[in-house]
């Protein structure tokens, strides 16, 4: 999605490995290849992370458009979105670790509580009744309703709403809510990262590698854990492992292991996690979604590169530069983007059957707007994103008591660059 993992700082910086020695962590690790000392790093955002977070926000709103199974090869953006929260959160545990998860949940909550009123609004004025709902009725089911105020677990949500003939496919309910699975395991890595956190200082290499171990146990049927619980152990399990990697980034660990040995079993991993998924394809192929510890390998692996490659830059170089505000803007409302993007996808449709009815459509530009639709859908679904950022993005900047802006790109109102730089399907992933 989630998108939430790795929200702006309220000091405006992003994490990165330290100058000096990486604590414990760095006894396991090797000197760089070339001898020399790390150099030191300056304060500031760093903006190559940056530049990931966003191309993993564009990927998840292409994925959940157009549903293309090999974008989960191309790009694991969970993995790498959840690096990058781990990366600051380490960071951030420099302060006293219940004031940082106080800090993180406040920034979550708000978004997600205008987010939680417009879905619960819109699914009870479609006819959701959840006392009389079969899979989520009852007494428990209005207890489970507590997730889309606090997301501890999964909230309920109808599987089919609403009629063929509605404004929006009777699954957007599902599609809509489903990405609240993000929030739920953001939350409880957060939760665990004090103890994730001084496990690794203390034993790096078994506690980055047995979230791996646990996605084989729990992630390919050798032990069957039943129900949302099931699912929420299976995506920590299958994610917990990009999360500490966060973690040996910002320690140091990454930039003092051999490039060569690191890249080499990266490949290998991501070669067993092809492996694994070529016999165990699921309903859509080779979506690793479908297949954890496919989906666990081949997101370790691919993390561990993007990390090892990371050339910690203070502003984009070269041609990047012209997508610097995108990229400061899309930095400043991930959440927003993340939360929102599958229902405005599904709120293209209703607009552009309107098309259908203009009165020069003739059989031939009927045929066209049929065979160009779904490229239409993601042209149009950027505005829509971008209206979203307008109309409820600035609650995330109360969230984190910082001054609101409507469109936090990077620029004053005149236009002119701030000084040092910017500031910043269901279950579908």
């Amino acid at each position: 999605m989630e998108a939430t993992a790795a929200w702006p700082e309220a000091d405006g910086t992003s994490a990165g490995p330290p100058a000096g020695p990486a604590g414990a962590a760095g006894a396991f690790a090797q000197p760089p290849a070339s001898g020399a000392p790390l150099a030191p790093k300056k304060a500031g955002r760093d903006r190559y992370l940056d530049l990931l977070r966003t191309l993993a926000l564009i990927r998840v709103v292409c994925y959940h458009l157009f549903g293309w199974a090999w974008l989960t090869v191309l790009f694991p953006s969970m993995g790498v979105m959840f690096a990058l929260a781990g990366s600051l959160m380490a960071r951030s545990l420099k302060r006293p670790a219940l004031g940082v998860i106080r800090g993180r949940v406040r920034r979550l909550l708000p978004p997600l509580w205008v987010f939680s009123a417009v879905m619960l609004a819109m699914m009870f004025a479609a006819g959701w009744n959840i006392s009389e709902d079969p899979d989520n009725g009852g007494t428990w089911g209005m207890i489970e309703l507590f997730n889309y105020v606090v997301p501890i677990g999964a909230p309920p949500f109808p599987w089919s709403i609403g009629d063929k003939s509605g404004l929006l496919e009777q699954t957007w309910a599902v599609q809509s809510a489903g990405v609240l699975w993000y929030l739920r395991a953001y939350l409880w890595f957060v939760i665990a990262s004090p103890l994730l956190l001084w496990a690794f200082r203390r034993a790096p290499w078994p506690t980055l590698l047995a979230p791996l171990g646990l996605t084989a146990v729990v992630g390919t049927g050798l032990v069957t854990i039943p129900g949302e619980t099931g699912n929420a152990i299976s995506d920590f399990a299958v994610y917990g492992g990009c999360w500490v990697l966060g973690f040996a980034h910002h320690e140091g660990m990454m930039q003092k292991l051999p490039r060569y040995a690191v890249v080499s079993c990266s490949a290998l991993l991501m070669a067993f996690g092809l492996w694994w998924a070529s016999g165990h394809l699921g309903p859509d192929g080779w979506d690793l979604n479908d297949i954890p510890l496919a989906q666990a390998t081949w997101s370790f692996g691919f993390v561990v590169i993007l990390l090892q490659y990371s050339p910690s830059w203070q502003e984009l170089p070269g041609r990047l530069k012209r997508w610097d505000r995108l990229v400061t803007l899309s930095n400043s409302r991930a959440m927003t983007i993340y939360l929102w993007h599958n229902l405005l996808i599904m709120a293209t449709v209703p607009i552009l059957d309107q098309l259908y009815d203009l009165p020069f459509m003739d059989d031939q530009l009927v045929g066209v707007l049929d065979t160009t639709y779904m490229l239409w859908m993601f042209v149009l679904v950027w505005p829509l994103i971008g209206l979203a950022i307008v109309s409820v993005g600035w609650i995330e900047d109360l969230a984190a008591k910082r001054s609101p802006q409507l469109w936090p790109d990077g620029t004053k109102k005149n236009g002119t660059k701030k000084k040092g730089g910017t500031r910043a399907r269901a279950r579908a992933r």
